[in-house]
């Protein structure tokens, strides 16, 4: 069963800073898309940073500069880092998982797997609450 756990949140002041931690489990196949999300009260979730397994990072507008995806896949671990904290920063964050799929490609005399991403983030954390004050 695959499982991710966050942790890392907290109560910091602007400008401050935080670094989240993700830890997953139950799956080991090098192929993945791994993104932080997070979540205001009274607003929709959105995407804050995504990463594939070959490391290729996009990162919406609102945290450029501010917010680093990293991944220690050691330990299995995605962080964000995130520097220059604002109170509109205050959400609850996630960590999730689209794991995509394998198919058989022909590649002529044989066959070949190739991994496809499903373009939707399958697996979620509980959350990490992030807190910044003015």
């Amino acid at each position: 069963e695959v499982q991710l756990v966050e942790s890392g949140g907290g109560s910091v002041q602007s400008g401050g800073s935080l670094r989240l931690s993700c830890v997953v489990s139950g799956y080991d196949d090098t192929h993945y898309i791994m993104g932080w999300f997070r979540q205001a009260p009274g607003k929709e979730r959105e995407k804050v940073v995504d990463i594939d397994s070959d490391g290729r990072t996009n990162y919406a507008d609102f945290v450029k500069g501010r917010f680093t995806i990293s991944q220690d896949n050691a330990k299995s671990t995605l962080y964000l880092q995130m520097n220059d904290l604002k109170p509109e920063d205050t959400a609850m964050y996630y960590c999730a998982a689209d794991l995509g799929f394998y198919t058989l490609q022909d590649v002529g005399g044989g066959y070949r797997r190739h991994w496809t991403p499903t373009g939707t983030f399958t697996y979620w954390g509980q959350g990490t609450q992030v807190t910044v004050s003015s």
